[in-house]
């Protein structure tokens, strides 16, 4: 047998030998490094990457320029070393007496709720309007297992169980729609990039998997600098049994695999213009900024660290994960500035479950049920602790946290208000689970939000003078919104906490300067814009885009001029 298998470290205890045995399986061909879009045969006709049909590109055409980057944590995310209760610090505390983060250790975003000092490179994100956590994410009768709660998370189908339930993904199942005809005419770019492969259904489809997938940064970064898959060179293959048939398999993979040259140019194309750290996570994330900038033209990505199943020395583990993915997440949000693309690159993160709300015997938590969703990037325009936290003083019987946020809903609302799909589709997408927005910053939908709870020192919001609610946009306290008197007259509601200078200008759906609705020194207190007043020249019907620019913070959103 070859001896260049990706090796899977198995955890040697009860409670993980069954799963992995059986992950193993089902990751066998992956883990050869083969899998995913561009490499397929239909007959005996090979099939490569190749230019939309005018359908598809019809679709692609019609779809936002928003990018979403979904971040596995992958062995189940410590939720409350991640967002500190500090109303519930006492049982927080008490919970963990030997790995509690000690108050004069938590950085407080609010009088609520905090975050570990290691995690201090967020706090600008924060000021900035570029971080938002949701509370208690998970679902009913939550698994405690590592995969069955992986496919969940990623195939949307609360009936898994035992390593059977639905096999395509919630993207996978978007990507099918959107490209009816993939396995003849697969898109100009990636659909999808995919780093690490293991127990992920999200981008699986009936009849393919719709990512670019590579099994680990080394390899990506080895396309993206060469534009080559693998190499053939007969001495990395030695006289191994079955050395013939792995190279003429990489050799297809070579072949098909067009999307490989795509990626080597946007790589050449971009460049960072921020130091990142040298660990797995920083790399992952530097290079998905090169391919940003570069224009790709990939619509989602995903990456994942792995360690956090953190039954054993939990605080120095989560720790330099943490403080890993911080600086790594604020470099990249840094980096991608440079172009002005921070406002078009959302970021998720997501576990296969949370942990216990009690410490266990090897100073570590054990596998448990509800852990925050964090979000980064400044199409959130503003930043803020989002829903409910579940209750630390009445747990079920083993200690869990109880959901209080459906991890569907996020999607969903991902789906619908960042990446355009339509409402009817997100639900097809989600299996028929019912559209539950939430006001996560970003509106493409144009629905109201129902009202949900925020922690971010603005608890209270405004009426505008219309008398509707007012489904915010929140840019460090500040309050906007498009609204329409009795005569239709296009106007702004604005909402300042305290006296700045504030500039608006105008700009029409082809990103070209119209003109400046507001720019003067404004005192606290709120005022109305009537649009038409304040523009030089006349403005035809239609869609335009105001831009609010209030010292260093920047914020836009549509109105319709009748």
């Amino acid at each position: 047998m070859c001896n260049n298998h990706i090796p899977i470290k198995i955890n040697k205890n009860e409670e993980h030998d069954f799963e992995h045995k059986y992950w193993s399986r089902r990751s066998f061909l992956q883990a050869l490094g083969i899998a995913g879009s561009g490499s397929m045969m239909l007959g005996s006709s090979m099939l490569t990457a190749s230019a939309p049909s005018p359908f598809t590109a019809a679709i692609a055409a019609a779809e936002t320029d928003n990018i979403l980057i979904l971040i596995r944590l992958s062995g189940g995310n410590d939720g409350l070393s991640t967002v500190i209760p500090i109303e519930q610090y006492d049982a927080y505390a008490n919970a963990r007496p030997n790995i509690y983060i000690p108050e004069s250790k938590v950085l407080k975003l609010t009088d609520e709720y905090g975050v570990p000092s290691y995690m201090s490179a967020l706090q600008s994100m924060w000021g900035n309007g570029q971080f938002k956590a949701v509370h208690g994410v998970g679902y009913q009768n939550q698994s405690l297992s590592h995969f069955t709660g992986s496919d969940i998370f990623a195939n949307t189908d609360l009936t898994t169980t035992n390593f059977t339930g639905e096999n395509t993904g919630w993207m996978g199942r978007h990507f099918e729609n959107i490209y009816p005809d993939y396995l003849i005419n697969p898109p100009a770019a990636p659909a999808a990039i995919q780093i690490g492969q293991f127990g992920s259904l999200v981008f699986q489809g009936e009849e393919t998997n719709y990512a670019f997938v590579t099994s680990n940064i080394d390899q990506l970064e080895q396309i993206a600098e060469s534009g080559l898959q693998y190499s053939l060179d007969q001495t990395l293959f030695g006289d191994c049994m079955y050395g013939d048939q792995l190279k003429f398999l990489r050799g297809v993979a070579n072949t098909t695999y067009e999307y490989s040259g795509l990626i080597h140019e946007a790589y050449m194309r971009g460049q960072n213009q921020v130091e990142y750290q040298d660990n797995y996570f920083a790399r992952q994330m530097a290079l998905l900024a090169r391919l940003i900038k570069g224009n790709l033209g990939t619509k989602v990505y995903m990456i994942s660290m792995g360690g956090f199943d953190t039954h054993g020395n939990q605080p120095l583990a989560h720790e330099r994960l943490m403080s890993n993915l911080s600086v790594a997440i604020d470099n990249f949000y840094d980096d991608v500035a440079f172009t002005q693309q921070d406002d078009k690159v959302l970021s998720m993160t997501f576990s296969e479950f949370g942990r216990r709300i009690f410490e266990n015997g090897s100073n570590g938590t054990d596998h448990g049920k509800a852990a925050p969703t964090l979000f980064f990037g400044s199409g959130l325009n503003g930043s803020a602790f989002v829903g409910d936290h579940p209750t630390l003083n009445n747990p079920d019987g083993r200690g869990n946290l109880e959901y209080t946020m459906d991890f569907r809903d996020l999607y969903a609302t991902v789906m619908a208000e960042w990446l355009c799909i339509p409402i009817p589709l997100v639900e097809q997408h989600l299996l028929d689970h019912p559209y539950a927005p939430v006001n996560l910053g970003f509106n493409c939908s144009g629905i109201d939000f129902p009202d949900i709870v925020y922690s971010d020192g603005n608890p209270t919001l405004p009426t505008p003078p219309d008398g509707t609610p007012p489904n915010p946009e929140l840019m460090n306290g500040i309050v906007h919104k498009p609204f329409y008197p009795t005569d239709s007259t296009p106007s702004i509601y604005l909402e300042m906490p305290f006296s700045a200078h504030v500039d608006i200008q105008l700009y029409n759906i082809l990103g070209q300067n119209v003109g400046t609705i507001f720019n003067e020194m404004m005192m606290e207190g709120s005022i109305e814009i009537n649009i038409r007043e304040r523009m030089p020249n006349y403005l035809a019907t239609g869609k335009y885009i105001y831009r609010i620019q209030v010292q260093d913070q920047k914020m836009s959103k549509s109105v319709m001029v009748a």
